[in-house]
């Protein structure tokens, strides 16, 4: 899930911790390849991963096991970069002729990425697949189209919703949201959860500017009936719809009830809610083991809407194919192909802390079961019903910084919802209508 900005730190991928019971010799899907390389060897193919510590572990073991079923390929861990620098590095590496086979990319990223003829085309792969294309997630199969065609496989999967302190909850007699409620109901609840005298806010907002800045502001945009680019492809979708949901923040950050986090990847805005010093705050599955760890008793709900229409958004990233010759290619299709399966999407799922592809893997015992053990999971889980993602465009990075200028602009006091609107328009409509 891609929240960063261009120099936001990896900790933003936390990790759901607790894989336990899934043995690194689970049952595998598919049976041996038998693509073999002209010299009768393995084929062998380079992944860049983009995962460190208990990621890199899960996708290790995931590999391992692949190798093992399919002896005629190898899969080359070796190379790339963590996953926040991988653009950069697979640009570099298109540049100069010599990319991996696959690679881990931001949905984000994706739309840039695939302007290369190296990227392969899986439409062909994800259609013909073992769990039908229709089984996964929309916001999954969106974060991988662009005009029509599939330019990726999902990787991974989340979505947002709000953790609240019930201690803070219960210390301030304030009763627990429920799934109905409402963004000035959420104002008017941070409100009272704001104790000065304490320290305490009642909720938190990234500051830095980046994407973590920008992401959170889309469910309200979707749910006024605004959308992130206009029908015409040449300006924003959000003229209107913005000014409302930049309303919330500046009524948030009249009460001062919003602690406005000013460092990339949202760690101070984590570490003072796992402090006890807020009492709400918009995040994902990947923060819920932090959260434990920290002793927090907490309540998971969806996000408030204006409408009682549920909306969330969703942050997939993707594996990405490049084109390294017909039989580098066939073994890359291979492996993903077996990679996001339910069996082994589900170890990842719970190894790695993303949430199931599919409607077929969430309904795996494995994942199940995971979700009974960890208290707030099935909520995260439902939402995928109602997440939408961020428009595959590669104009997008240059509107999500002309919105994120706006959102700190507001939450600093420094502009109105509508003057900080005007000047995000003026600038993001002017790099929609640049040709790409």
């Amino acid at each position: 899930m891609d929240v960063r900005g261009p120099s936001a730190p990896i900790s933003r991928r936390g990790f759901l911790k607790g894989a336990g019971g899934l043995a690194v010799g689970a049952t595998l899907a598919g049976c041996a390849s038998n693509a073999q390389a002209g010299s009768g060897g393995p084929v062998t193919i380079e992944l860049w991963h983009g995962q460190n510590d208990v990621g890199r572990k899960v996708i290790e073991g995931l590999v391992a096991d692949f190798q093992r079923a399919h002896p005629g390929i190898r899969v080359d861990m070796g190379g790339g970069v963590l996953a926040d620098a991988m653009l950069q590095k697979v640009t570099a590496a298109l540049a100069s002729g010599s990319y991996p086979d696959i690679a881990y990319v931001f949905g984000a990223d994706l739309a840039s990425v695939a302007r290369s003829p190296q990227v392969v085309d899986v439409t062909g792969l994800v259609n013909s697949g073992p769990t039908p294309w229709p089984d996964y997630w929309p916001s999954a199969r969106e974060a991988v189209t662009l005009n029509g065609r599939v330019r990726a496989v999902p990787a991974m999967l989340d979505v947002l919703a709000v953790v609240c302190n019930k201690t803070l909850f219960a210390q301030r007699g304030i009763p627990l949201p429920d799934e109905n409620w409402t963004w000035p109901e959420f104002v008017a609840t941070a409100r009272k959860l704001t104790d000065p005298q304490s320290g305490t806010f009642g909720t938190a907002w990234p500051g830095a500017g980046d994407e973590d800045t920008v992401w959170r502001l889309w469910p309200l945009v979707w749910d006024l009936g605004g959308e992130v680019i206009g029908k015409d492809g040449r300006s924003i979708g959000f003229a209107e719809s913005g000014v409302r949901a930049l309303e919330v923040l500046r009524d948030l950050a009249a009460d001062k009830s919003v602690y406005i986090d000013p460092k990339p990847g949202s760690e101070q805005m984590y570490k003072a809610f796992a402090a006890g010093r807020i009492g709400m705050v918009a995040t994902g599955p990947w923060q819920l083991p932090d959260i434990t760890d920290a002793g927090i008793d907490y309540h998971v709900v969806p996000l408030p809407t204006f409408s009682r229409r549920p909306v969330t958004i969703s942050g997939p990233d993707t594996w990405t194919l490049f084109d390294n010759g017909e039989e580098r290619v066939r073994a890359a299709r291979t492996f993903v192909s077996w990679l996001i399966q339910p069996d082994q999407d589900v170890r990842w799922d719970v190894g790695a802390g993303s949430l199931p592809l599919s409607r077929r893997a969430q309904s795996m015992p494995a994942w199940q079961q995971k979700a009974a053990e960890t208290a707030g999971l099935p909520v995260f889980a439902h939402a995928l019903e109602n997440a939408r993602v961020k428009p595959v465009h590669p104009a997008y990075p240059q509107v999500s910084q002309a919105v994120a200028t706006a959102v700190v602009a507001v939450l600093l006091g420094r502009s109105t919802p509508a003057e900080a609107m005007r000047a995000c328009a003026e600038e993001a409509n002017a790099a929609l209508i640049i040709p790409r």
